[in-house]
C-alpha cells in the first residue's frame, strides 16, 4: 500500500486532472469516439426496422389491392408478390366454389387471405395445384348434412365459421404445423389494415377503431359481474400515473390527457383479465401502446391492456375473470415497467378506479 504522502500527490493531482477543461476536452473525444460506432449502429437499425415495415406494407398492399410493382423493389422481392397474387387468384376460385355450397352468407374473402399471406408470404414452395388451395379454404366452414323432410333426401351443406380459434384449429391439423401467436396477431394486423388502413397504436385513432369494431357489442349482454384488479387487490399503491391530464413522461413540456391508470410493477408480472370475456384483438407494436390487447366484455363493456412484454392469449379467445392474458413490460412508448389499463364503456373512456374494487 503507498505512503500516506504518496496517495495525498496521486489525489491532488487526481483532483488537477478532474478540473482542467483540457482533460474534459480530451475525455468527451475519448467517450464520443467509443461511442459513435455504438450510435451509428442503432441508427441504421431503427432505419431498417422501419424500411422493412414501409415494405411490408407496400408488399401487402401491392398482393391484395394489385398495381404496379416498382422496379427498385428487388427482383425476389417482387416475385413473392407475384406469387402470392397468384395464390389470391387460385384462393378466389376455391372461395367461390365454396360459397356455392354455404347455407345463407358467404366466406370472409379478406380474412382468408389475410391468414394465408400471413402464413405463406415469402414461402419457397408456395407453387401449389388448385387442390392445396380448396384445402386452406375448407378450413373456413364446417360441413353439415342435414335432411330435407318435404324432399326426403339428406345433402351435405357448408357453414361458415366465425370462430377464429376454431378456424385456426382446422388450419394447424390440416397443414401440420403450429401457428403461433405472433403468426395470428399478424394475420389480424393485415386483416384490419385492407379494411381500416393504417391503425394507430394510441390516441383518438386507436379509439375510434375500436368503436368501429365493437358497434355491435352492445347487444351483447354484460353478465360478468364485478371487474377484479389485473394485478392483485393491492393495485392503490401501484399507480404511478392517474386517468385525465397529466404531463407527457417522454416530453414533460406537453400536457396531455391520459386515458387510462398506469399501474407499476416489474417486468415479468402476471397480468389477469379483469373480467370475462372474449379477445378483441392482439398487437405486437414496437410504437405507442407497443405490445397492447383488448378484452370485449359484451354490453359496451371493453377493458385494454398495454406495454406488455408478453401476450398469452389470441384474438376471438374466450377468456375468464382472473385468467393470466399477458405480463407486464416496457414495450411501446415506455419510461419503465407498468400495465397501462383502460376502461371504455359505450365507446368512452371511462377512470378505471371507478370500475375496479
Amino acid at each position: 500500500m503507498a505512503d500516506p504522502a504518496t496517495l495525498t500527490l496521486i489525489t491532488r493531482a487526481a483532483f488537477a486532472a478532474a478540473t482542467d477543461k483540457r482533460t474534459w476536452k480530451v475525455f468527451g473525444v475519448i467517450i464520443a469516439a467509443l461511442l459513435t460506432p455504438v450510435i451509428l449502429i442503432v441508427v441504421v437499425i431503427l432505419s431498417l426496422l422501419s424500411a422493412t415495415a414501409n415494405h411490408n406494407n407496400s408488399a401487402i398492399d401491392l398482393a391484395f389491392h394489385g398495381g404496379a410493382i416498382s422496379s427498385h423493389v428487388p427482383a425476389d422481392y417482387a416475385n413473392r408478390i407475384r406469387d402470392m397474387r397468384d395464390s389470391f387468384s387460385k384462393l378466389d376460385t376455391a372461395i367461390a366454389d365454396i360459397n356455392k355450397e354455404l347455407k345463407g352468407g358467404s366466406l370472409d374473402n379478406t380474412r382468408v387471405k389475410a391468414i394465408f399471406y400471413a402464413l405463406f408470404f415469402g414461402a419457397e414452395s408456395l407453387h401449389k395445384d388448385s387442390s392445396f388451395y380448396r384445402t386452406f379454404a375448407d378450413c373456413f366452414v364446417r360441413y353439415e348434412t342435414r335432411y330435407d323432410k318435404e324432399k326426403g333426401i339428406s345433402s351435405t351443406v357448408a357453414v361458415p365459421l366465425t370462430s377464429l380459434p376454431e378456424i385456426y384449429a382446422k388450419l394447424e391439423n390440416t397443414l401440420g404445423r403450429t401457428i403461433t401467436n405472433e403468426n395470428r396477431a399478424n394475420a389480424s394486423e393485415i386483416y384490419n389494415r385492407i379494411l381500416y388502413g393504417d391503425i394507430p397504436t394510441e390516441g383518438d385513432g386507436l379509439q375510434n377503431w375500436i368503436n368501429t369494431i365493437t358497434a355491435g357489442s352492445t347487444d351483447v349482454p354484460f353478465i360478468g359481474g364485478g371487474f377484479i384488479s389485473p394485478l392483485g387487490s393491492n393495485w392503490r399503491g401501484m399507480v404511478t400515473s392517474e386517468f385525465g391530464y397529466r404531463r407527457d413522461p417522454i416530453d414533460p413540456t406537453v400536457t396531455k390527457g391520459h386515458s387510462g391508470i398506469d399501474l407499476g410493477a416489474p417486468k415479468g408480472t402476471n397480468i389477469h383479465a379483469a373480467n370475462g370475456g372474449t379477445v378483441l384483438f392482439v398487437r405486437y407494436k414496437a410504437t405507442g401502446y407497443g405490445y397492447h390487447l383488448a378484452i370485449d366484455h359484451g354490453g359496451g363493456m371493453v377493458t385494454l391492456y398495454a406495454h406488455c412484454s408478453k401476450i398469452l392469449v389470441t384474438e376471438g379467445q374466450t377468456v375468464s375473470k382472473g385468467e393470466v392474458i399477458a405480463q407486464v413490460g416496457s414495450t411501446g412508448k415506455s419510461t419503465g415497467p407498468h400495465l397501462h389499463l383502460e376502461f371504455i364503456v359505450n365507446g368512452k373512456k371511462q377512470n378505471p378506479r371507478g370500475c375496479l374494487p
